[in-house]
């Protein structure tokens, strides 16, 4: 595989970020259960993509909800499929940038992916929109928007963009079901959930 520019920096950041993910990212990374609950009150898939599935902490979650489709997950970073490797079973897990359809799901979760996909977040939802089967869903978790400037800038410096530039896009791209938006501490910065059905 050859990477961008972005996408290499993305794997750098996360050969080391991998070894501290699923100790850290508890404290910010709010609602990931939730949009699967959330998802299955929609949906019963066979064929579920999540795509930045990371550590594989959504993968077990997606197994314990949907114990008989067939799951795959999808990540840049070949040191986060190594770990997610050693927590799951029964999943396949693909090592590439999601900018091609991957075979056809009835139900493509991301979660806080897109908004590291810089540039390339307006691809994989419009990938997305190609790889869903006929009435398939996606279900976003994600952050939306911070006017703290500090706070965007940090995040920035750790690949994320905060702008709510994801939503338009995912209107335009899927039938809304579910499209909310939530606070965290405090309004430090918002973070949001879409569930949309495929056009």
């Amino acid at each position: 595989m050859t990477s961008t520019a972005p996408q290499a920096a993305l794997q750098s950041y996360y050969a080391l970020h991998s070894r501290i993910y699923d100790a850290t990212r508890w404290s910010f990374l709010f609602g990931r259960e939730a949009i699967i609950r959330r998802a299955a009150g929609f949906i019963n898939p066979r064929r579920i993509l999540e795509v930045g599935c990371g550590t594989g902490r959504n993968l077990r979650s997606l197994q314990r909800y949907f114990p008989e489709a067939e799951i795959t997950g999808l990540d840049l970073s070949a040191d986060m499929l190594r770990i997610a490797k050693t927590k799951t079973s029964g999943v396949k897990l693909i090592q590439c940038a999601y900018d091609a359809p991957a075979g056809g799901f009835d139900l493509i979760l991301c979660s806080y992916a897109l908004s590291m996909f810089n540039p390339g977040w307006d691809l994989a939802i419009q990938t997305a929109a190609a790889d869903l089967n006929p009435n398939g869903i996606i279900a976003v978790v994600d952050f939306y928007h911070t006017e703290v400037q500090w706070f965007e800038r940090w995040m920035r410096h750790n690949h994320v963009r905060m702008q709510g530039h994801l939503w338009p896009l995912l209107r335009q791209s899927f039938t809304p079901l579910s499209d909310t938006r939530h606070s965290a501490y405090g309004g430090l910065w918002h973070y949001g959930f879409f569930i949309g059905r495929k056009v």
